[in-house]
């Protein structure tokens, strides 16, 4: 199997999507942890369907999954190839309301993301790998490449995270020599700088490996780079760690 399957896994993002949506803006205020709350409902019917469809596609490759990885564990060990699935990354986002929610799906080969796919539901957009590029496209339409921007000088723009403190931004701003930034939930901050909207997400917090990997995948194609802040490379298939990553640095090329 050619690791060319980006546009493959777009379609299963899409096809889970169109399922999660409807849960979204549910009507409920209030979401507590109950399994049958929609965040909970949501995760889970994207989960079972991704699941199936890449089990059905590629039966050989094994998937670790967010909804099975929080019930059961993540594995002791895995292969050189492997996928990974977040059927909602940015719950919180989802909660609120807020269309800044994804789906995401990864193919780790040797520990890098080698395809990679995320779907926004909210906003009707897709972006993947292809061909060695990065494309987008919305739900019918046709895909149309997108690629990171030069470092705009005076005017480039952190994605950071809703909890980031202040004093935590001023610093990484010195650091990094950006001027402007954006809070916003979910691997959406990854396709934002591929698509040249913005030009750095520096992450200081917990992620697991499937909140990133698709992402990853979507912003190398498109010229980017996601690093350690140390400047070595990000790697995937972290078990002995159960599959939590340390911080990183995701930025135009």
């Amino acid at each position: 199997m050619s690791n060319d399957i980006g546009a493959a896994l777009a379609d299963i993002c899409e096809e889970a999507a169109a399922l999660i949506l409807p849960l979204w803006k549910s009507g409920l205020t209030v979401f507590s942890k109950a399994d049958e709350s929609p965040v909970t409902e949501a995760d889970r019917q994207g989960e079972a369907l991704i699941v199936a469809r890449l089990t059905a596609l590629y039966p050989d490759i094994p998937v670790i999954s967010e909804e099975d990885a929080s019930e059961f564990g993540t594995p002791d060990a895995i292969g050189p190839r492997f996928f990974l699935v977040d059927p909602v990354d940015g719950t919180k986002a989802f909660v609120r309301g807020d269309p800044n929610f994804t789906v995401n799906i990864g193919l780790i080969e040797n520990g890098r993301p080698v395809a990679g796919a995320v779907c926004a539901p909210a906003t009707d957009e897709t972006w993947f790998t292809s061909g060695g590029e990065a494309l987008k496209r919305r739900a019918g339409g046709a895909a149309h490449p997108v690629r990171v921007r030069p470092w705009p000088q005076g005017a480039a723009v952190a994605l950071i995270s809703h909890t980031m403190k202040p004093e935590t931004a001023d610093k990484l701003a010195q650091e990094y020599g950006f001027d402007l930034r954006e809070p916003m939930d979910s691997s959406i901050k990854f396709c934002r700088i591929a698509e040249g909207a913005a030009d750095i997400y520096p992450r200081q917090g917990p992620t697991m490996e499937w909140d990133v990997a698709a992402g990853h995948a979507v912003l190398e194609a498109a010229g980017g780079v996601m690093t350690t802040p140390e400047g070595q490379a990000f790697r995937y298939g972290k078990a002995t760690e159960g599959f939590r990553n340390g911080w990183f640095v995701a930025k135009a090329g």
